[in-house]
């Protein structure tokens, strides 16, 4: 008999923040049987704000500082949506997207973290650089360092944060000719024993910034900072670091917040009206015990949360979280030198640097050093298959659910012309010549948006190849065991992932079929219409023709990295976004430039694909080192790691590929692809053409190699660096 454990809740954390990054690994750790956990984050990478000025500084790199989410949720089976609530509707149990669907949840957890107030000063948001989201703020300061030379650098924010950043930047900008201004619109560190400030004012002095105290800024133009004391001044670039504020959509929820648009919770980090919603970091405030936003406070929080929502899940009790009255301060002075706060005790020196070097390492490595995960979770129940007989089809109330919802959003793409969807659909007939092609992938990644959306890019490009503008899909899927509840929003979502790329290729969804399983496929038949000088057929190339990649190659290698833990989370997004893009622009790229035979690049890697394009009539040159490659697909070949298909694509191909070169590329040629590029064979006239459509498209052109001038069937490899 098939047993598996069926979903039958949905947890949903919102924000990386450091309370749930210990939340993730305590759950992950501990599974409760029937919970999904999700997670959804801006990005990847969370940063651990201890760490940041150190970071600024140059003392550590970024891998250093920031938490690999994507590795997390992998290593802890754990959905990850990278993606970035706009709203949240505490009635239905929905969060809001700028694209995706509604993701409704069971249970809601909250640690978004907070901003800088910039709206409370004029011309704040149009002309300064906000310290958080620290992403954006790190790409900015980034991209601004070959630029600061010279510059008058403004900070705003007389805090620890402030304070911290101005001394990271100056010691970062060392040796150059720009200045420093620190602007406080009171003391500098209020609150702070007057040894920690004066060792502050010493660090500043040695350092070379400049300490503006008791200058509130009123408003800010293009260039020049207005103070409340009637000054004006100058600066080239300006970085926000003021108190705090809250996302806008929190206090929109309707859910209580505090006077200044916090999440109000009570002791056990529950909303104080809606016992499905907890929170938790800067986001969230206890009614009964406010504290200052710091981090100290999140991570003292995180194991109350992860009982809580545990407790909450399961039906056990809640526990109280008392936050400590007063924490440890060690604020980092630029150089390699820090200093100690807490009440009456303040120390400075090279060693507290140190110490504080020691706390914030123990603490990241609990996410870089994960420990071996449990086989199954304890105390699952095994829940018993449906049967055959009904072809554990997909009950009707959630089907029809998630299909009314997506007739909504997509009424010219969704099943049009109805509300009952027939057996078969009807299509019209066409005047040329139609074209069929069917596709079925295995969940990639555990985002259903984003795996509907690659799954149909990825059926598409079979069109795109054989020379045909998509007209009509059907689809068949099979989603994990769960509650209906659960099975409606998975269908929305991954659904919806395929109807904006349907959508943005004109193709009508008409139907489909789905089933349960104990793993997530998912495919799509589709039909296309030949354009005008099609079909394109993989044969039919020339002698002197130039073959054209319009995808760097390494998705399989990256995914088996990520499988193992081996891979960075933000090599995986580069590799999703355009996995996720459409190559529609590829097909009138063939057609302008004349192609005499094209193919998409996919499970038999580009070796195996050349090698159906080429036949025994005809060879090819490659020239290794112009083959484009995905962030992270060489390093993991050169780890040693390979997709599970890699071997049996060099068994099949292998011995049809002559000559040496960079080994690691030679791997390449063998990795599998999902929604890989498309290989075009061009006369050398058509190739400007083809490569000005494409690069309008913002698609790759690499002219990879030519055909003919080597054995017929095989190909010959060159390496020109």
């Amino acid at each position: 008999m098939l047993t598996a454990t069926e979903i039958t809740r949905d947890l949903v954390l919102v924000g990386g923040g450091h309370a749930h990054a210990l939340v993730l690994r305590m759950l992950a750790m501990d599974p409760v049987p029937g919970a999904r956990l999700t997670l959804v984050s801006p990005a990847s990478h969370t940063p651990y704000s201890g760490m940041l000025p150190g970071l600024v500084a140059g003392h550590y790199r970024f891998e250093d500082t920031h938490i690999d989410l994507a590795r997390l949720c992998q290593w802890g089976g754990v959905r990850f949506l990278r993606d970035t609530v706009t709203g949240l509707d505490p009635a239905r149990r929905e969060l809001y997207f700028a694209e995706r669907p509604p993701l409704g949840y069971d249970l809601l957890s909250l640690d978004v973290g907070s901003q800088p107030t910039l709206d409370v000063v004029p011309g704040a948001r149009e002309h300064a650089v906000p310290v958080k989201p620290v992403a954006g703020f790190w790409q900015r300061w980034q991209a601004g360092l070959a630029t600061h030379e010279g510059q008058r650098i403004a900070i705003v924010g007389g805090g620890a944060g402030g304070l911290e950043l101005a001394l990271a930047m100056a010691h970062a900008l060392g040796g150059s000719a720009a200045s420093l201004v620190l602007y406080c619109g009171g003391e500098l560190l209020p609150g702070y024993h007057r040894s920690a400030r004066a060792a502050a004012r010493d660090a500043i002095g040695r350092l070379g910034v400049t300490l503006e105290e008791g200058a509130r800024v009123a408003e800010v133009h293009g260039g020049e900072l207005s103070l409340e004391d009637g000054r004006r001044e100058p600066f080239d670039s300006l970085y926000w670091c003021t108190a705090a504020s809250a996302a806008p959509w929190v206090k929109a929820s309707g859910l209580a917040v505090d006077e200044r648009g916090f999440l109000a919770v009570d002791d056990t980090l529950r909303s104080l009206d809606d016992g499905r919603v907890f929170g938790a970091g800067d986001i969230a405030t206890q009614v009964e015990h406010p504290r200052p936003k710091a981090g100290v406070y999140a991570v003292r929080q995180g194991p109350a949360l992860a009982h809580n929502l545990r407790a909450s899940l399961a039906g056990g009790k809640l526990r109280e979280h008392r936050p400590q009255q007063r924490f440890l301060s060690l604020l980092s002075l630029g150089e390699q030198r820090a200093t100690a706060d807490r009440g009456p005790f303040s120390a400075t020196g090279a060693w507290v640097w140190r110490w504080k070097d020691h706390i914030d390492r123990s603490f990241m490595r609990r996410f870089s050093d994960l420990p071996r995960m449990k086989a199954a979770a304890a105390g699952a129940t095994p829940a018993q298959a449906p049967c055959g007989g009904c072809g554990a089809k997909v009950g009707g109330d959630p089907l029809a659910e998630a299909l009314a919802a997506l007739r909504e959003d997509f009424p010219a793409h969704c099943l049009p012309g109805g509300a009952a969807a027939e057996d078969a659909a009807a299509l019209p007939a066409a005047s040329g010549t139609l074209l069929q092609s069917l596709d079925t992938l295995r969940g990639l990644v555990e985002d259903p948006w984003v795996m509907g959306r690659i799954a149909a890019q990825h059926a598409l490009n079979d069109l795109y190849a054989s020379g045909a503008r998509p007209r009509a899909a059907l689809a068949t899927i099979t989603l994990p065991f769960a509650a209906p509840s659960v099975q409606a929003r998975d269908l929305r979502q991954v659904l919806a992932g395929a109807l904006t790329a349907f959508a943005e290729a004109d193709c009508v969804l008409l139907g489909g079929h789905s089933l349960q399983g104990p793993e997530w496929q998912l495919g799509f038949a589709v039909t296309g219409e030949a354009a005008a000088g099609a079909p394109l057929r993989k044969r039919g190339a020339r002698a002197g023709d130039v073959l054209l990649l319009t995808r760097p190659l390494g998705v399989g290698v990256l995914f088996a990295a990520h499988m193992q833990l081996a891979a960075d989370g933000r090599d995986i997004d580069r590799a999703l976004a355009l996995m996720g893009t459409s190559q529609a622009a590829a097909l009138e790229a063939a057609l302008a430039g004349g192609a005499h035979a094209a193919t998409d690049v996919t499970g038999f890697g580009l070796a195996g694909h050349l090698c159906e394009m080429l036949g025994d009539e005809l060879g090819a040159t490659l020239d290794l080192a112009a083959l484009p490659v995905l962030p992270g697909a060489e390093a993991a070949i050169a780890a040693g790691l390979r997709s599970t298909a890699a071997p049996a694509n060099l068994a099949a191909w292998g011995a049809r590929v002559l000559g040496t070169g960079d080994p690691v590329r030679q791997q390449l040629l063998f990795d599998p692809q999902t929604a890989g590029g498309l290989l075009l064979a061009l006369p050398p006239a058509g190739v400007p053409e083809a490569r000005r459509v494409l690069e309008a498209a913002n698609l790759g052109a690499a002219v990879i190699g030519e055909c003919g001038a080597t054995e017929p069937g095989s190909i010959r490899l060159r390496d020109q660096r």
